[in-house]
């Protein structure tokens, strides 16, 4: 269906929040690895391509690399914390090289707040500026705000922060934690229990529903979000037999996804949804599937209704869907709670189609976050001046000793206080929440 690719430019970034994903390698593509890369995914009759890092606008040759998968007709696209798009000339640089969708990470309306999450002070205010640039230009902004213990609590807020401020903003995407990866397998505390996530969460999507404005969520179990599952990401990829192709800069090297090893309770065997939910998506032990309900619906309104929205998606041209009525075989998960758990990657790998650019000075200087290639790097031809990373900061991000509940922590001389309240009670007609602890909310002083 429509296929989109991944590149990773880079894996260094100007900020540095806890929860990252991505932990930074000296690797980077270059330009000619771009363009092998690009050529690749349009033999593959991919529809677009997403630019993504670690931080893309650190990468020297982005503009260029934009302008090569325009070039091809892909649709160019990128995941960005905002930072360097806060520059109108440099703003203007890749609205003009091509790029047409951008996807700026936002995580909370809190100033204070996303000062912590992303371990960057003033890390809203230049994302807010991003937006202010983007908005004068025909490029399509999402937001992408990572769900996490922090919060998830006043997603809704967010979402209320976002409509009255920037009205233009017309799509959302939520990505729940992952847990088993980077950062956020050190800083556990930043997970939250899905009992957590729902209730805000819920309303946040009706209130988008009830604007007018679309959204999508990623790596939550359709059992939390019943009265919106076509608009679950795994959902839509499983009905739509989609698949994607990620070239990383790390060990795990060019990695085409096509299922998914989550995990599935063994309660989830009577869910009615069960074919066409992601499931729990854990490789550890930080979600519980004792949180996990059968739902008891028909699937296929769930269906049509994705099948409905192909009709107005871009990417329509190149829909190579035949039969809509059956569901991918390929779709399948593991069922037991009892078994191993840890160390399972989430899609094969494949052989590297391009051998990542090395920076041996990342390797002996691994702190140095603002560094990007210069002029000097003849290997990439580009046109790069260090003072165009001049904004970056030291982030401050002071990590607590205890991992949960943390009593407080600081990040450039603001205190977080964590209180502990009983959970609210579950937004699902007839299921209860199995999970146990206490919930969590943050207050910045």
């Amino acid at each position: 269906m429509a296929n989109i690719g991944y590149i990773q430019m880079v894996r260094h970034c100007n900020q540095n929040c806890g929860f990252c994903s991505n932990p930074e390698t000296p690797f980077f593509h270059d330009l000619g690895q771009v363009h092998t890369i690009v050529d690749d995914f349009v033999q593959r009759d991919y529809f677009g391509v997403i630019m993504t890092g670690g931080e893309p606008t650190l990468s020297p040759i982005l503009p260029d690399a934009i302008a090569y998968a325009r070039s091809n007709n892909l649709h160019v696209r990128m995941i960005t914390n905002g930072q360097k798009l806060a520059d109108w000339n440099y703003c203007e640089s890749l609205w003009k090289a091509g790029l047409q969708h951008v996807h700026v990470s936002i995580h909370s309306y809190k100033d204070k707040l996303e000062d912590f999450l992303t371990g960057t002070p003033g890390s809203l205010a230049w994302a807010e500026k991003a937006l202010e640039n983007l908005s004068k230009t025909d490029i399509t902004v999402n937001i992408n705000t990572v769900i996490n213990r922090y919060n998830c609590d006043h997603l809704h807020e967010t979402i209320d922060w976002f409509i009255e401020k920037f009205p233009f903003i017309r799509h959302f995407v939520w990505n729940n934690l992952d847990p088993s990866i980077g950062r956020a397998t050190t800083n556990n505390y930043f997970t939250a229990r899905l009992g957590q996530i729902e209730v805000s969460l819920n309303k946040a999507m009706r209130r988008l529903h009830e604007s007018g404005r679309s959204f999508r969520v990623e790596r939550v179990p359709l059992c939390y979000m019943t009265e919106f599952a076509h608009c679950s990401t795994e959902t839509r990829k499983i009905v739509k037999s989609e698949e994607r192709i990620v070239h990383f800069l790390d060990n795990k090297g060019t990695v085409r996804q096509t299922e998914w090893g989550h995990l599935y309770a063994d309660v989830c065997g009577q869910c009615s949804l069960r074919a066409i939910c992601g499931g729990l998506f854990d490789r550890g032990d930080a979600y519980d599937p004792a949180e996990l309900a059968p739902v008891f619906l028909d699937a296929r309104p769930i269906i049509q209704r994705i099948v409905t929205d192909l009709q107005s998606d871009p990417a329509w041209r190149v829909a190579k869907f035949k039969n809509l009525a059956t569901l991918p075989a390929a779709h399948q998960g593991r069922s037991s709670v009892g078994e191993h758990r840890a160390g399972q990657v989430q899609a094969p790998s494949g052989e590297r189609l391009v051998q990542p650019a090395e920076d041996k000075r990342r390797r002996t200087d691994p702190s140095a976050r603002d560094w990007t290639p210069t002029a000097d790097d003849r290997a990439l031809g580009a046109n790069w001046h260090p003072s165009d990373d001049e904004d970056d900061v030291d982030s401050g991000l002071r990590v607590p000793d205890e991992p949960l509940p943390p009593a407080s922590v600081t990040v450039a001389g603001h205190s977080l206080s964590i209180g502990n309240r009983a959970p609210a009670s579950s937004a699902r007609a007839g299921v209860k929440s199995a999970g146990s602890g206490l919930e969590t909310t943050a207050d910045l002083k």
